[in-house]
């Protein structure tokens, strides 16, 4: 205390220098401490540098502590603290209050806000005639637009982010320089003198005859309007729009762009709009008016202003609200009436999304008729985040634009290490310190240019973060293209590889902050993954922490023939578990009627001499078996089709359940073949079929989950994979689980699907850290 009070003056005021670390930079905190000093009647000074924000305040201990306090309560509505670290230094007597410039530090790195939606106020702004920013689409401030997918470097700086191009105007400049201006130090600040314009250009005609401004906009809804289908450049990529109440014009873009079934998202004006075709619950209305603005997986409901074509097959539809104001000026009312528009990712099947103007002109030109264009560049492509909700909570499907690159705090201080992912759903992780960086949605890693997008953004987040990795993680699988990329690089650094399920479980507990000696009763469910057998794995028990796991039980092994034709040809599945479980092809059912009578006879000489049949113990690949053969879906033309119909149909009034026996380790779903067998050729309605099921599944989990508790003493059980997709499913089997008093940990931050696996390849890695470095560990 005698030192501390050396560093004081006469009037006994000190000075404190604190540092605050989190999502800082970008979203207003400098100007909202200034105000609070002024406030205050403080001294000193705030800045940014690579690591956060730094300030030195000036004043009596009960200021000082008071706008501390103010500022850990009630930060900026886009700011997110981490931490606030506060050292009394010694009273130099400065007088009033200022903001420094930007600072650099080379190893540092500061959290990156995520792409935000336009605020109220700068929506009033484009909206009011009388402002100099009305119509115009780049409108924004320090509460919103865009942020990472700008960002070149930190700290967050004008002349560092793809905003540099755009010097400001004097007015811009006298907002951008004025501490207690909305737009103050706001990186992209622009207005129609100064910065970015958009234009509109026809597919096929040359540049020089596009027109720009508000034409350009005019222009773009006519097109859409009239059916065509228009490319549209946003905050993260482009999307292709079209007229979703037209069964002409989303059949176009369905036929251009080859995506046969696979529901298309929509953009609406409003909740008022969105009420028109879906039923929106007020958690799920909270999702789509928040910050981030993600699709949300709403339940249908019959209307004209949705054409059937755009989620065939299926109860829900993903929605978003517009969240740029380009987008808003796109959806305004025609004859009293928003139109509302299918929104899909800029690209063809499994391509990552595209970004650049160029690129978009060429890669898109048979997909679009016109492209409505800026020449603002995206330095980071990110396409948009999908939610569902589930216990009036989040349940992420693809975590991206809005979220992304904000980081998931571990359950313990990691090693820079980068984690791979699978092949599916594409992201990985990076991890530094107490945070795992998260990437955005890349894409199915299935071809090159999803695999260059990947190389892209890591080097990316690299960068931003500082992040050198001293391991790698990567699946066990040897042909994904994630796990070729990273065994290039094992010359240079140590690498890990980490089975499929046991990723799944650890991302889960490691969202739930689980400490790395506890250990989890693991129900990993997918369609695919590499297991330790060199079979293809699915539906596993596990008992498992981070450092390892032990594989308790699982689905009983099945035959798949002929790999990735029976996961597009469901009926090729009902056929071979059919045959597995001793059970006739029977003439009646669809499944056997799908298969002609020369793939019959292959298909059955395959599966007696094993020959290009693999054993999988899948939980996915049943529920398509079980789908094909209620007659759901013989053909699918994306993942999880026919399971994602079969779940639709389900009657949730069904008590009824298919058994599925337990026994030396393995669930044997053969009863529940023989017993859906009955039920369908006996004409049982499809509802009923369904949820006997789904009801079966859950059952079979509460059995297993007590065998385990009374073996090993856990309560504690984690559900991840793809299949905890499957809302019905996760409800069932969480209701039981918790009705017999366990704990059940499931998704929050990360998706349970491929998406969030890069999560838990990290932590596993961390776990086994120290052995990798030493050992050069690679298995």
């Amino acid at each position: 205390m005698a030192t501390w009070q050396n560093k004081r003056d006469a009037a006994g005021r000190q000075r404190q220098k604190i540092r605050v670390t989190g999502v800082v930079q970008g979203v207003g905190f400098r100007p909202f401490v200034y105000g609070l000093a002024l406030q205050a009647g403080l001294s000193g000074l705030v800045g940014n540098d690579s690591a956060g924000v730094f300030i030195e305040l000036e004043g009596t201990q009960e200021q000082i502590a008071g706008l501390l306090e103010r500022l850990a309560a009630s930060p900026p509505p886009l700011a997110v603290i981490e931490s606030i670290e506060t050292e009394e230094i010694a009273v130099i007597g400065t007088r009033g209050f200022t903001i420094v410039e930007s600072e650099r530090k080379v190893a540092a790195n500061t959290l990156i806000s995520p792409d935000m939606s336009v605020c109220e106020a700068c929506i009033g702004d484009f909206k009011d005639p009388a402002n100099r920013r009305y119509g115009y689409p780049f409108t924004n401030c320090t509460n919103c637009g865009p942020r990472f997918t700008i960002i070149e470097d930190i700290p967050y700086d004008r002349p560092l982010t793809t905003m540099a191009a755009f010097p400001m105007c004097a007015a811009c400049s006298a907002e951008y320089h004025n501490p207690l201006d909305r737009r103050f130090h706001a990186q992209p600040n622009a207005c129609p003198v100064c910065g970015p314009h958009v234009w509109l250009a026809r597919s096929g005609v040359e540049s020089g005859t596009a027109t720009s401004g508000d034409a350009a906009l005019q222009a773009a809804r006519a097109l859409l309007a009239s059916g065509e289908v228009v490319a549209v450049k946003g905050l993260g990529g482009f999307h292709l729009a079209c007229d979703a109440s037209s069964d002409r014009a989303v059949a176009t873009l369905r036929e251009r762009k080859g995506r046969v079934d696979k529901p298309f998202a929509l953009m609406a004006a409003d909740l008022h709009s969105v009420r028109r075709f879906a039923e929106v619950s007020p958690t799920e209305e909270a999702l789509l008016k928040s910050k981030e603005r993600p699709i949300v997986l709403l339940r249908k409901r019959p209307s004209a202003a949705l054409s059937p074509l755009v989620a065939p097959g299926n109860d829900f539809v993903g929605v978003m609200l517009p969240y740029t104001p380009l987008h808003f000026l796109l959806l305004e009312e025609v004859e009293g009436v928003a139109p509302v528009l299918v929104m899909t990712s800029g690209n063809f099947a499994d391509e990552p999304i595209v970004s650049d103007n160029a690129e978009a002109l060429k890669r898109l030109s048979s997909l679009a008729d016109a492209f409505l264009l800026h020449d603002r560049d995206i330095a980071a492509r990110c396409d948009d985040s999908v939610i569902r909700v589930w216990r009036d909570a989040e349940l992420p499907i693809r975590r991206s634009r809005g979220y992304a690159p904000f980081p998931v705090r571990l359950p313990f201080e990691a090693p820079p290490i980068l984690a791979v992912g699978g092949e599916l759903k594409a992201t990985f992780c990076m991890t530094k310190g107490p945070y795992g960086y998260m990437s955005q949605h890349v894409g199915d890693m299935e071809n090159l240019e999803t695999l260059g997008a990947f190389a892209q953004t890591v080097a990316h987040f690299e960068h931003l973060f500082r992040v050198e990795p001293q391991l790698l993680a990567c699946d066990m699988h040897p042909d994904y293209l994630s796990t070729r990329w990273a065994l290039e690089r094992t010359a240079h650094l140590p690498l890990v590889h980490v089975q499929h399920h046991h990723a799944h479980i650890a991302a889960v507990m490691g969202e739930h902050q689980l400490h790395s000696s506890e250990q989890v009763i693991g129900l990993s469910f997918d369609g695919t993954g590499y297991g330790t057998d060199g079979a293809i794995w699915g539906g596993e028990v596990l008992l498992a922490d981070y450092a390892g796991f032990e594989r308790l039980a699982h689905l009983r092994y099945m035959p798949l023939a002929g790999g990735d034709v029976a996961v597009k040809r469901p009926y090729r599945l009902a056929l071979s578990y059919l045959w597995a479980a001793g059970l006739d092809w029977d003439e009646r059912l669809e499944c056997v009627r799908a298969c002609s009578d020369v793939e019959r006879e292959v298909l059955r000489r395959q599966l007696e001499t094993g020959l290009n049949v693999v054993p999988t113990s899948s939980m996915g690949r049943l529920f398509d078996a079980v789908a094909a053969l209620a007659g759901v879906r013989q053909v699918v033309s994306y993942e999880a089709q026919a399971a994602i119909e079969f779940e639709a149909l389900a009657d949730p009034a069904e008590a009824g359940s298919y058994r599925i026996e337990f026994a030396g380790g393995e669930m044997d779903p053969r009863p529940l073949l023989e017993e859906a067998l009955r039920d369908v050729l006996s004409e049982v309605p499809l509802s009923v079929v369904a949820a006997r099921f789904h009801n079966g599944v859950a059952k079979v989990a509460l059995e297993l989950c007590e065998w385990v508790r009374l073996e090993k003493g856990l309560n504690r059980v984690a559900l991840s994979g793809g299949v905890f997709q499957n809302i019905l499913l996760l409800e069932k089997m969480t209701a039981l689980l918790e009705q017999q008093g366990f704990e059940v940990l499931a998704h929050r931050l990360v998706p349970p699907n491929d998406g969030g696996l890069a999560l838990g390849q990290a932590l596993v890695a961390a776990a086994k850290f120290d052995g990798a470095i030493s050992a050069r560990y690679t298995g």
